[in-house]
């Protein structure tokens, strides 16, 4: 692979100390950083690939940490429906779910999520080998886990079926430098104690992460209150698989000793505040997390739940929301919210080590937003401009793993027009049965 220095760009490293670089440069060697700092760096190399930033912030690959790439064929399908995941998402599921709705739909979210800068994405679906496939096709980093049920699904004959797929799926993948193969039980009230022992059992044979909701609904709250007195998370707590395998996603129904608990066993949490105000379920305390020093990321939930699969978006919603939620203006500056786009969303994978700022020795997962459009002047924060002025219309510049995937604001790889025709000509097929529903 050929050296590619990054110039001209104001670089937010997010590092320890949270070092910003004005006029910054970047190196890369292979798929790593090999260097970083101001322009005296440019008498230093002689690069293949000379990137122009053109005074352009530079940050570190944003973390989607939790979704459900493949439901993009849903997206826009029942957004108003009360109780819409049993009475609408499980039926279509089960009607329509195949490899190849799988396949095309994870093709198209996840282009949608690298024009939008995300260069690490934690999924969790059926047929998760096919998400896998397109996902090292496409050059991104997944972790990717199969949904475990206990009800017959798309690709399990039987309840619990999943359990089996996630073990050949691991073995399959463990080895992969892009995709990190995980279990994924689909949340407590969807499997009983001893198949959720099961698959941490697994994710701790192979050391892998466990991917789950967690605390989100307000019935789940209730059922483990009614039948052991315990919150979700306590039971998970009792029963052995609350540990840093387990990545929770929402976390919406949590107490102040759910907080110690989740901290202690340090568990990544995936806050999808986003999907959770569009699905009426709560607000979960981030800022709380944030301050305790948990391992916190953003994510988008799937995009037939928050409608969008970029962390930009999101960036916005966590810090106007929990403004609004906690009637304090001063609550989550825009810098610790970027920092929860990067490198919380790493710690949240315990992947801190390998990505989520730009340092040297990290993989080279890197983003330029663009400040020449209309909408990203003045700039007084960088941090600010980012939560509270920019779009994804403003990402012009995506490498990942050293390999650059998107630029001037196209992917280089990927002829979009080609999957927009692939998803169209399913949607014929999901609106017929969604009538019906």
């Amino acid at each position: 692979m050929s050296t590619i220095l990054i110039k001209n760009v104001n670089i937010l490293t997010m590092n320890k100390d949270k070092d910003i670089i004005e006029k910054g440069v970047v190196v890369i060697k292979d798929e790593k950083i090999a260097d970083v700092g101001n322009e005296a760096l440019l008498d230093r190399y002689s690069p293949d690939i000379i990137i122009d930033g053109e005074d352009g912030i530079l940050i570190p690959g944003m973390v989607n940490t939790h979704t459900h790439v493949s439901m993009t064929p849903f997206r826009s399908l029942g957004d108003d429906i009360p109780d819409r995941l049993k009475k609408y998402i499980f039926p279509l599921e089960k009607m329509l779910v195949d490899k190849e709705l799988v396949k095309v739909g994870a093709k198209y979210g996840i282009v949608e999520m690298l024009l939008a800068g995300v260069t690490t994405f934690v999924d969790m679906y059926y047929f998760e080998d096919e998400v896998a496939k397109v996902a090292k096709e496409l050059g991104i980093r997944g972790i990717l886990g199969e949904t475990i049920v206990n009800f017959v699904a798309p690709d399990a004959k039987e309840p619990y079926e999943g359990l089996e797929y996630s073990k050949w799926f691991i073995e399959k993948w463990k080895e992969d430098d892009l995709i990190i193969p995980g279990v994924a039980p689909h949340a407590p009230y969807t499997n009983d104690t001893i198949h959720l022992q099961k698959a941490m059992d697994l994710a701790k044979k192979y050391d892998v992460p466990m991917i789950m909701h967690v605390a989100e609904m307000d019935y789940e709250y209730r059922q483990y209150k009614e039948e052991y007195n315990l919150t979700p998370v306590q039971y998970l707590d009792h029963i052995g698989v609350l540990n840093k395998n387990l990545i929770a996603a929402h976390l919406v129904h949590v107490d102040d000793e759910d907080l110690e608990l989740l901290k202690k066993k340090e568990v990544g949490i995936a806050h999808n505040v986003g999907a959770n105000a569009k699905g009426a379920k709560g607000v979960c305390p981030a800022a709380k997390m944030y301050h305790k020093d948990m391992r916190i990321g953003l994510g988008t939930d799937g995009p037939m739940s928050g409608n969008t699969l970029d962390i930009i978006t999101q960036m916005g919603l966590v810090g106007k929301i929990h403004k609004l939620f906690n009637k304090d203006r001063s609550l989550l500056p825009a810098r610790e919210i970027v920092e929860m786009a990067t490198i919380g969303g790493a710690k949240a994978l315990h992947l801190e080590k390998e990505i989520g700022s730009i340092e040297v020795g990290k993989k080279a997962d890197l983003v330029i937003m663009e400040t020449q459009s209309i909408n990203m002047q003045p700039i007084y924060d960088y941090y600010a401009t980012l939560v509270y002025s920019a779009n994804t219309s403003n990402v012009d510049t995506v490498i990942v793993d050293g390999k650059i995937l998107v630029e001037n604001k196209k992917l280089k790889y990927v002829d979009v027009m080609e999957i927009t025709e692939d998803l169209k000509n399913i949607q014929g097929k999901i609106l017929e049965i969604a009538k019906k529903l």
